[in-house]
């Protein structure tokens, strides 16, 4: 079993590669490079890797690319970008739920809810749900943020109607990073660095497809050019004013593996 599925592997690595050269060698035809464009394009991309910028050019220019091709006549919610700020292990939390936060933490209260189904519209209980988002800086735990690592993170489950609810902050927009090979890309293509306010959130169920995706609002000014074109119009949700807090809900559909 071990042998036939690496044969797979090995057989599936040579298609795409296959592929991939026959379709540079199209693209190289028809651009045409000269060896001085094609020497500073070498050095841009020692740069981003040697600066691990890699991880982050992938989620931005490629990662919503690949889920398009792959999901794109597929029942169930669209997946959206993992992104490079994601971390294992969050806390899972006891209900109510509600994100870890600081003391002091600057930001809107956000109450945000939804429902788990499969595509038969089924409830799915005990759906574990992974959440994670920016802070009122525009910042991300452990990744400069001047907070505890799991700041804004945590994991609950669905109840037995596939319902969850949890308290947070509103996100906010924020740009990437902008002072590496990225950012360089980024200023020679004349695109801004800006990805408009979401949730991250992830879901996994036994038999089902693990399904990551993001939370958008309606207003942001930066959904029609998010940097990651990430955003997708089902992934749209309208935060409402409750005086002393906001709140907003998105139902969800996994599928089956």
């Amino acid at each position: 079993m071990v042998m036939s599925e690496t044969i797979t592997k090995q057989k599936r690595v040579a298609a795409i590669f296959e592929s991939f050269n026959k379709h540079l060698k199209n693209f190289l035809e028809e651009t045409k490079p000269n060896h001085e464009e094609y020497t500073e394009f070498v050095k841009w991309a020692d740069r981003l890797g040697k600066t691990g910028e890699l991880p982050l050019f992938m989620d931005v220019f490629i990662e919503t690319h690949v889920l398009r091709s792959m999901y794109s006549d597929k029942p169930g919610t669209e997946p959206s970008l993992l992104g490079p700020f994601y971390l294992e292990d969050a806390p899972v939390l006891e209900k109510p739920y509600k994100l870890p936060m600081r003391d002091n933490e600057k930001g809107e209260k956000l109450i945000f809810s939804g429902t788990v189904r499969n595509i038969d519209g089924e409830p799915l209980a005990n759906t574990l749900v992974d959440m994670w988002h920016d802070d009122a800086d525009g910042e991300y735990s452990a990744f400069g943020a001047d907070a505890p690592d799991y700041n804004l993170r945590g994991r609950f489950y669905t109840d037995e109607n596939g319902y969850f609810e949890v308290e947070s902050i509103v996100p906010i927009p924020y740009q990437i990073p902008t002072q590496g090979a990225t950012g360089e890309f980024l200023e020679i293509m004349g695109q801004h660095p800006y990805r408009p306010a979401h949730l991250h959130i992830m879901f996994e169920q036994e038999g089902y497809e693990t399904l990551i995706t993001q939370v958008f609002f309606e207003g942001d000014e930066w959904l029609e050019s998010d940097v990651a074109d990430g955003v997708r119009s089902s992934l749209l949700t309208k935060l409402h004013d409750n005086g002393d807090h906001k709140s907003a809900s998105l139902d969800f559909v996994m599928r089956n593996k």
